[in-house]
């Protein structure tokens, strides 16, 4: 008798289960948002009674003049208000809220009316097989300055690189994580709105589990307080981030740029019957950023295994 051949074993993807407590605190930074915010908790308190989640909403109000806590408070959705004497910052807010936040999932979104609230139910859903899901602003209906697409298209595609995965959204302002995943990389997380961009990078650069829900992106209620200059920050942000994480990403193509232009160099005055100091000179700044990396790399293994 020949032997019946057995099918093979399905497999599983390795992405384990963690024990989900659908429980949920909502923390939502508002700064000068008084005309609209009521709205939003209104519509942030009927998506999240849908979830079928235990939750709470915080509104940080971080040092507004127009009774943006005031009209938080009257919104009759039991949010509760914490106030910064003065403006310190998005990022800043973020963590307030995140310290008095009781329970250990933890959703951010904004006041400004840009982020809908029908994504959060998957959002959470999601959340049982990641440490963090973000809300990708890459919906059929994503209103997003044209003045402001570019930057955010370098960036994306930089951080993406130095990251070494796809990154759809950097720095979305609604997201869910885990508490734990914040306090983790706590002392890298500035008070500004790189918040967002340096949370990303550091789970995409320490391999945590990090999912994307599609969703679209609403023309912003209010004045936005995104100005030029933050593009500027976002990039330093990013190559400071990754060289923290990930130094041979940067140092690796630089050097190779210095060595293939000294070396270019050195071929033409090979051509002259002459060695010129620039061509050394490139050869020698490769080594050195070489050099320079590799110390890096040693030193951010040595502190992330303390």
């Amino acid at each position: 008798m020949t032997a019946t051949a057995r099918p093979p074993e399905p497999f599983e993807i390795d992405s384990p289960k963690r024990e989900l407590v659908p429980s949920v605190s909502v923390v939502v930074p508002a700064f000068n948002e008084a005309g609209h915010i009521a709205e939003g908790l209104v519509a942030l308190r009927s998506a999240l009674e849908g979830s079928g989640w235990q939750f709470e909403i915080l509104v940080i109000d971080d040092g507004s003049e127009d009774g943006t806590g005031e009209a938080a408070a009257s919104s009759g959705t039991g949010a509760r208000i914490v106030r910064h004497r003065r403006n310190r910052g998005y990022g800043a807010a973020l963590k307030t809220g995140i310290d008095a936040a009781r329970f250990d999932w933890v959703l951010i979104t904004d006041a400004d009316g840009t982020y809908p609230t029908e994504p959060i139910p998957e959002l959470l859903r999601r959340g049982a097989s990641n440490d963090m899901v973000v809300a990708a602003r890459t919906g059929k209906a994503v209103r997003i300055p044209l003045v402001r697409r570019p930057a955010k298209w370098v960036l994306r595609i930089l951080a993406s690189y130095l990251a070494g995965r796809s990154l759809p959204d950097i720095n979305s302002g609604m997201r869910l994580m885990r508490k734990d995943l914040v306090e983790r990389y706590r002392h890298l997380l500035p008070s500004g709105f790189s918040f967002t961009t340096t949370i990303t990078l550091a789970a995409a650069c320490n391999d945590h589990d990090v999912d994307y829900v599609s969703i679209d992106y609403n023309a912003r209620l209010g004045q936005s307080k995104i100005r030029a200059w933050h593009a500027y920050e976002f990039t330093l942000l990013i190559l400071r981030t990754v060289v923290f994480f990930n130094p041979l990403k940067v140092f690796i193509p630089l050097g190779s740029v210095a060595a293939m232009a000294g070396l270019a160099k050195f071929a033409y005055d090979v051509t002259q019957n002459n060695l010129s100091e620039s061509a050394i000179f490139g050869l020698l700044t490769a080594m050195l950023l070489w050099g320079v990396g590799l110390l890096a790399d040693q030193n951010s293994r040595i502190a992330m295994n303390r």
